[in-house]
């Protein structure tokens, strides 16, 4: 029963070790084969697929084995042709021998020429059978991708209406209430100083329970975002929160409004988890844009050490994720703290 744990163990670091080799193979091969693809020459890497990996390392010794012996032509040929220079320059070597010196280099020159091509074509070849995903893969690695997206999505809004029905229940109810208390109070009294004075406080709490109600409606959808652009919004956020704020915009056009939207709120959650958690002494937000597609980024000063993990980061995931963007939150223990995302714009 104790082998049994180790082997399990063995199992997975191999597999782990494999996935490595089989990444930095492909990492390689984009270097080298002039492709702008991220994720490969022709296709997405498969993610750690024992049998795949393992099949393509053990069949990558073919190329390796042709390099090695092409390699080793190209060093006898070094080698004969400094024999013949020195034979030439002490005039130990006859013209016959010279000519067949010379055919024999050519030979052996020509032969890597021929075969260096050949075998980064079968090199090519060997990753993109064994480590890309075939259309059938990518298109079922989509459609996992789509469902679990969904799943999320809706998760995702089913717990934002619970948010705001805490806080329309805790908040602006609660303040509701205490309202029509002091107004009752107001109509039952006879002495006019006191009725002024509750209607004063009557005042007061209608104006925050304004406020409370505008903060709801922001969470829900930031109206101002429809004429205002997310520039200007953004600023105004920035000045709320009482660590420095500064904010960066250069986007040439702008973008749809469901990018906006995306972007504000975002944004609005990266700032605020700063300010509260990381005791940041300054926070950055910049946006621009490049070849259809909008950057965001984010960083603050303070002490890292985010859990991406966390619903509140795994929420802004999956609003990127559901536009068929990318996020990333890179925070090491100490800081700094910088939430990247990008997101198409078409």
């Amino acid at each position: 029963m104790v082998i049994r744990p180790a082997r399990r163990t063995v199992t997975v670091r191999l597999h782990r070790q494999a996935q490595r080799l089989a990444a930095l193979e492909w990492r390689r091969l984009v270097r080298f084969t002039a492709t702008s693809n991220r994720s490969g020459p022709h296709g997405d890497l498969i993610p750690a697929a024992g049998s795949r990996v393992f099949g393509y390392l053990a069949a990558r010794l073919l190329p390796g084995g042709l390099s090695a012996l092409t390699l080793g032509l190209l060093g006898i040929g070094a080698i004969l042709a400094g024999v013949l220079l020195r034979g030439t320059v002490g005039g130990t070597v006859t013209p016959i021998e010279f000519v067949l010196q010379v055919v024999i280099g050519a030979a052996l020159l020509m032969v890597p020429v021929q075969a260096i091509p050949n075998i980064a074509a079968l090199d090519l070849k060997l990753a993109n059978t064994l480590l890309v995903r075939s259309p059938r893969d990518a298109l079922e690695r989509r459609v996992d991708e789509l469902t679990t997206s969904r799943a999320e999505v809706v998760a995702a809004v089913d717990a934002e209406r619970q948010r705001i029905e805490r806080d329309l229940h805790d908040g602006l109810q609660q303040r509701l209430v205490a309202l029509g208390m002091l107004l009752g109070r107001a109509r039952r009294s006879a002495d006019i100083d006191k009725v002024d004075r509750l209607l004063g406080q009557a005042h007061e709490d209608t104006q925050r329970a304004i406020e409370d109600l505008r903060d709801v409606a922001w969470r829900v959808y930031p109206s101002a975002l429809d004429h205002a652009g997310l520039d200007e919004v953004l600023t105004m956020v920035a000045k709320q929160f009482s660590v420095p704020v500064r904010t960066s915009y250069d986007l040439p056009v702008r973008p749809p409004r469901h990018v906006e939207t995306v972007l504000y709120f975002v944004a609005c959650e990266a700032m605020t988890n700063a300010a509260k958690h990381s005791g940041a002494n300054v926070i950055t937000v910049d946006i621009s844009g490049r070849e259809r597609v909008v950057k965001l980024r984010v960083h603050d000063d303070g002490a890292g050490g985010a859990d991406p993990s966390g619903s509140g980061l795994r929420g802004l995931a999956r609003r990127i994720e559901a536009l068929d963007g990318w996020f990333r939150i890179d925070s090491p223990t100490g800081g700094p703290t910088v939430v990247h995302a990008e997101l198409p714009c078409e």
